[in-house]
């Protein structure tokens, strides 16, 4: 059996985060690390990957055969593009942007042991509208699937753990679908249910988020926080006068100097300052070579590599890699009403049904002193916040807003050797 990781698609709802979904890390590891541990014994990996992620999935996934997709256009085209990889064997299929527990592939692999089908879809019962495929069921078997359907024609989403034993059969059918949409593996299956082919629907209750969109991200950083047992790195210098309370992760080479408070569960990954009297806490991530400096609060928030703050508070706020806070950069994550923070994407409002949610920067983000960024703001990529700004509304990439509110294109280009300089004078 192969088991066959879809890495070729593009998120396009979790702007203003550029990486792709199954790169993002936590407590140090990509989720597609987490995936292929758990995978592996199940079958040999084959990742279906694209032009521009494929170098860095070759770094992480030393051992799986890898095919490049030239364009995403669903899962139908990532299954062609691997085709001859997989040369007619059993399959188990897997979108690694959902976070799921081991017991889904014991499910899986419990139904295909026993149960009389052609192939297996992992079924999610949910309470709420997911924007993903349904399932139409009928008793134990599928009797359809929709992609996202405006109203769906149940309560049963695609988890995208599928199970299939004849896959020349499979290739045959998704090679005679046509559709204007990328649903051509939905329709296959469709088609194939019609002609008779069994495909059983495996129950699956336990943890599942898929991470469709920015927010989704703290979702998953909670998950991971859960399991997070105490363990300080022996590299790592801690001031006699720090606090480190509970369940902390502390990697090699970290520093906190004096009177910083560390309370966990959180993350601080290899290299980072946390400096003096800093407060981290309620299930925060620091990535790797952070600077974290003087009467900064972090709060339930993840932070990704190399970002530098100084006197500022950050809440239930996403970070991702390159950024730098000016002094006084506060991000608010509560409304006067407490009710769910809203955030847009696509220009389109979505409830992101938390009433603590802060901002989303993109990488290389920076702020300017005494700045606010409002509850469920994006700022993009390569975007500076100036001095003194509110910022209410998001921040498109590669633009500066001043306090005015005028807004130009940033081509502020930085010599990338000044920051070295300062990392290594704080590491001596």
């Amino acid at each position: 059996m192969k088991v066959v990781f879809l890495c070729g698609g593009i998120g396009k709802r979790m702007l203003p985060l550029m990486e792709d979904k199954f790169l993002f890390k936590f407590l140090g590891k990509t989720l597609l690390e987490y995936h292929i541990d758990m995978a592996k014994k199940y079958g040999d990996i084959i990742i279906v990957a694209n032009d521009e992620n494929v170098d860095r999935i070759e770094k992480i996934a030393k051992d799986a055969k890898i095919v490049v997709q030239k364009k995403a256009r669903g899962m139908a085209d990532a299954l062609l593009a691997a085709k001859e990889l997989i040369n007619g064997d059993e399959i188990i299929l897997v979108s690694p942007n959902d976070v799921f527990d081991e017991s889904a592939y014991e499910n899986l692999m419990n139904a295909y042991k026993s149960e009389d089908a052609s192939s297996f879809i992992t079924g999610y019962v949910v309470n709420d509208y997911f924007p993903g495929g349904y399932i139409i069921r009928d008793g134990k078997y599928m009797k359809g699937i929709v992609e996202k359907p405006e109203k769906p024609p149940s309560n049963i989403v695609n988890i995208v753990l599928h199970l299939h034993k004849n896959t020349k059969k499979l290739f045959e059918y998704i090679e005679s679908t046509e559709s204007s949409s990328d649903d051509v593996y939905e329709k296959a299956l469709d088609r194939m249910i019609k002609d008779g082919e069994k495909v059983f629907v495996v129950d699956y209750d336990g943890y599942w988020q898929a991470i469709k969109y920015p927010w989704h991200v703290l979702r998953v950083l909670d998950h991971f926080m859960e399991k997070v047992e105490r363990k300080i790195s022996s590299s790592a210098e801690i001031s006699d006068s720090a606090k480190i309370y509970g369940n902390v992760i502390i990697e090699d080479g970290v520093k906190v100097l004096d009177n910083a408070v560390i309370r966990g569960p959180a993350y601080i990954g290899k290299g980072s300052v946390i400096g003096n009297n800093v407060l981290v806490w309620s299930g925060t991530q620091i990535g790797d070579k952070c600077v974290v400096g003087f009467s900064t609060e972090i709060k339930h928030s993840y932070v990704g590599d190399n970002c530098w703050f100084h006197e500022n508070y950050v809440g239930d706020s996403i970070v991702a890699d390159d950024c730098s806070f000016g002094a006084g950069t506060i991000t608010a994550n509560l409304r006067f009403d407490e009710k769910n923070i809203s955030s847009y994407v696509k220009e389109k409002k979505f409830d992101t049904g938390m009433n603590k949610f802060g901002a989303v920067f993109g990488e290389k983000c920076r702020t300017g002193v005494h700045v606010g960024i409002m509850p469920g703001v994006k700022v993009g990529p390569n975007s500076i916040v100036g001095p003194h700004v509110c910022l209410t509304k998001d921040l498109e990439p590669n633009k500066i807003i001043f306090e005015n509110g005028k807004i130009i294109d940033n081509k502020i280009k930085l010599d990338e050797r000044n920051l070295s300089k300062l990392v290594k004078k704080l590491g001596d």
